[in-house]
């Protein structure tokens, strides 16, 4: 199988809970932290040539797979997938389908975790039930409708929503403190300093607003610039825009 998705929407939490389900051995590696031809050769191999205590299948789950290197590791994965198919089955998932190998696509069943909008807000009530239940059980004070805007805030990322709950449940309170929201004002104001080139504005502002996801900032800059520039410069502005979402992924400190 090949999941793939954005990121927190549960694509490894799937591959996992198959796994468990069916009672198969199972090893999970992140590709994003072990992406080298020495992750296949050792603990691949190790796993996949000898036979589960179970008597069935065991499952690698590649966690990640599109960090794997395209030129060895993806390549070379592929041949691990024929080998060691009478006793071993694989679980890819990825954020970016497009960095795993075509070799690989025909290989595996590509299941799109994509979530249609109209079904969104059905998730995400039953989303903010579940979390409501985890906040009363570990005795956490909060307000309903602060959960409410941090889970649309976020949506579909599940595992961001739980992470920044975790996160500001250590104060025991859950309130409207907890919310830094993009406001239309907000973008407005960055884009007033775009325009005037005010890099010392631009960096508070970025600075302020850090803990947003850039993603988010990426798509409400666009929204706004795209009714502020001429109609010939939109082209140029999606090429810039869509530079920088890619490097943002890859770089240790978001604000620079």
């Amino acid at each position: 199988l090949l999941l793939t998705g954005s990121a927190g929407v549960g694509k490894t939490t799937v591959a996992r809970a198959l796994c468990e389900q069916l009672n198969t051995d199972y090893i999970l590696i992140n590709g994003s932290e072990e992406s080298g031809i020495d992750v296949l050769r050792n603990k691949i191999k190790s796993f996949a040539s000898t036979v589960s205590l179970s008597g069935g299948n065991k499952v690698v789950i590649l966690d990640e797979a599109d960090y794997l290197n395209p030129q060895s590791t993806q390549p070379a994965l592929r041949g691990f997938i024929e080998e060691f198919s009478k006793n071993c089955r694989f679980i890819l998932t990825c954020n970016f389908l497009n960095r795993i190998i075509t070799p690989l696509h025909s290989r595996t069943s590509v299941i799109d975790f994509k979530i249609p909008n109209k079904i969104l807000p059905s998730l995400a009530d039953q989303f903010l039930n579940r979390v409501q239940w985890i906040l009363e059980s570990e005795d956490i004070k909060f307000e309903v409708k602060i959960v409410a805007e941090l889970i649309m805030k976020h949506v579909p990322d599940w595992r961001r929503v739980l992470n920044e709950l975790q996160r500001y449940s250590a104060s025991g309170i859950i309130d409207i403190g907890i919310l830094t929201d993009f406001s239309q004002a907000n973008i407005e104001e960055l884009a007033g300093f775009l325009k005037s080139k005010n890099f010392g504005a631009i960096r508070k502002w970025v600075a302020e607003n850090l803990d947003n996801d850039p993603h988010i900032l990426y798509r409400k800059i666009y929204d706004v610039l795209l009714t502020k520039i001429e109609p010939t410069s939109v082209p140029d502005m999606v090429l810039v825009i869509a530079d920088y979402v890619h490097k943002s992924a890859f770089v240790v400190d978001q604000e620079i």
